[in-house]
């Protein structure tokens, strides 16, 4: 199996630098969702988002980066054959494992509960992102939603995003881990700039408030830019469309947390564009590869 794999990424590395050498690719956003711990609805956040941005206008790709607890799918009631495994063995391309999601939401499934997969070396990373060139035409957005916590995958996608959004609530357990997040990725991986997003918050103030408790004490430890990028209220209009495994951008789109959402997409729609290359999916690319220092 092992052997597969290492020929499906060497195809796919072969197949795709040959297509995405060119300079006519245009530049995409490459954002990251991560957050400190489990828990705090960082895939709901990623979902929603990516719908959010699609229904302004952007080609959105979704893809699923937790290789442990893969779940971007479930909550899309979406009905997944074919997941990043079948890409590694080489059994499929990108292309055939991509799933239509809401409001033209492209979504790549993660494969979940294989342990092989939560495994995956600096390499295989590199090399399923690497197959992600082929589709640079087609993109506008590419959103990766990592694992919760400082696993080497979760890092790796990180550092090698133009964006990392970290998705925190009010309890000091996920304060305390997201800064130790951020620490990780600033102090030991040059990551100078994150977005925080306040979900579940009981009131924007809140929201706020929490932003400026984390900034305060990262902006004094670290050498970073610490920005806050909005807040996502509790809302029973979310909590239904959980169950009933639907975004709530689509089930209830009135509602304060599909308002927030939209919201929040405005702000990243109006974040520079990317230029030259590091708005490339080359450049997210070649990063992976980066042997860490």
């Amino acid at each position: 199996m092992h052997n597969d794999q290492a020929a499906g990424l060497r195809a796919m590395h072969g197949s795709s630098s040959s297509r995405s050498t060119g300079g006519g690719s245009k530049p995409i956003r490459v954002i990251a969702v991560a957050s400190g711990k489990g828990g705090v609805g960082k895939t709901n956040v990623s979902v929603n988002l990516g719908v959010a941005l699609s229904k302004l206008g952007n080609r959105v790709l979704l893809m699923d980066a937790d290789m442990g607890l893969a779940n971007v799918d479930i909550m899309l009631g979406l009905q997944t054959s074919y997941n990043l495994s079948h890409v590694l063995s080489g059994e499929k391309t990108l292309k055939e494992v991509i799933v239509e999601g809401p409001a033209g939401l492209k979504v790549i499934p993660a494969a979940s509960g294989i342990r092989r997969m939560a495994q995956l070396s600096l390499m295989e990373n590199a090399g399923i992102v690497h197959a992600f060139s082929e589709l640079a035409d087609e993109l506008d957005v590419l959103l990766v939603d990592t694992a919760a916590g400082i696993a080497e995958s979760v890092v790796n996608f990180c550092r090698a995003a133009q964006e990392v959004i970290v998705v925190v609530t009010d309890e000091p357990a996920s304060i305390t881990d997201a800064y130790a997040l951020i620490k990780v990725l600033s102090r030991d991986y040059q990551v100078t700039r994150f977005r925080i997003l306040a979900n579940m918050s009981i009131s924007a103030l809140q929201g706020k408030q929490l932003y400026d408790k984390l900034a305060r004490v990262a902006e004094q430890f670290l050498d970073i830019q610490v920005d806050f990028l909005g807040s996502v209220p509790q809302d029973n209009a979310l909590r239904e469309a959980v169950q009933r495994q639907i975004p709530v951008t689509i089930h209830r789109p009135q509602s304060a947390a599909a308002s927030a959402f939209f919201d929040i997409a405005d702000k990243i729609n109006a974040w520079p564009i990317p230029r030259n290359v590091t708005g490339h999916l080359q450049f997210f690319v070649e990063n992976l590869f980066q042997k860490e220092a």
